[in-house]
């Protein structure tokens, strides 16, 4: 007999990270693939007439402030040219 899948594996699938291996960039990556998910429901949600695309713009706006307040927390991008060690990997 097959696995049985859980409800939250197919509802909000998960791609393997591929990029700099960072707890920071693990959750972040996390953060955005779910993001992406909710985006999509969205869409389609208005699409389908369940949202106005005002309630739609709503609602991806908030993600958007949650997702670059999730960016600010982790501090994703703020040391761009700082290696594992700290240390300045521009020459």
């Amino acid at each position: 007999m097959g696995k049985i899948m859980d409800k939250d594996d197919f509802l909000y699938p998960r791609g393997r990270y591929y990029g700099h291996v960072k707890p920071e960039n693990l959750v972040f990556n996390a953060n955005l693939q779910e993001f992406a998910q909710r985006i999509s429901y969205i869409c389609n949600l208005e699409t389908g007439g369940k949202l106005t695309p005002d309630e739609a713009y709503e609602q991806i706006k908030a993600l958007w402030k949650q997702l670059k307040k999730t960016k600010k927390q982790l501090q994703i991008g703020e040391t761009p040219f700082q290696g594992d060690d700290g240390e300045s990997t521009s020459s």
